[in-house]
């Protein structure tokens, strides 16, 4: 059976690898890697998309790292539960014209006992900025 850990009970040190984990599969921009992650029916709202399983997830992926171009991410604890994490984030990318932008959000995460997430409500906006204000930069991984 496939798992994922840490699993869940949830404390504040696993919390905090699984969002380190997430972080780091985002920004290898590989939609294979990030969606092994998920069930395999795992149910998704991402701004107005709402997506089931790992296929649409691998696909909604890859036509986002074809728009989102130098996509960096940053993901940041805000609270936890036995099988639930909610994190904030921010991350910056930039269209095929080169305008640059920020999104930042929040998303609530709710976990198999596997480890694999069931669950992924994600509320995102965008802003356009100058790559002169770019704050997101990539972190070593680990």
């Amino acid at each position: 059976m496939e798992s994922k850990p840490p699993l869940p009970p949830f404390d504040e040190v696993t919390a905090r690898i699984k969002v380190k984990m997430a972080e780091d599969a985002w920004n290898s921009r590989d939609p294979v890697r990030v969606a092994l992650a998920y069930t395999p029916d795992s149910a998704w709202r991402n701004r107005a998309d709402f997506l089931n399983g790992r296929a649409e997830i691998e696909a909604f992926l890859t036509r986002k790292w074809q728009k989102e171009l130098d996509y960096c991410l940053h993901k940041e604890l805000w609270a936890f539960t036995v099988n639930r994490i909610s994190v904030r984030f921010e991350y910056e990318w930039h269209d095929a014209e080169g305008q640059w932008f920020r999104s930042h959000g929040n998303e609530q995460w709710e976990f198999a006992d596997n480890g694999l997430m069931q669950r992924r409500e994600a509320s995102i906006n965008d802003s356009p900025i100058r790559e002169t204000e770019r704050r997101v930069f990539p972190r070593q991984p680990g």
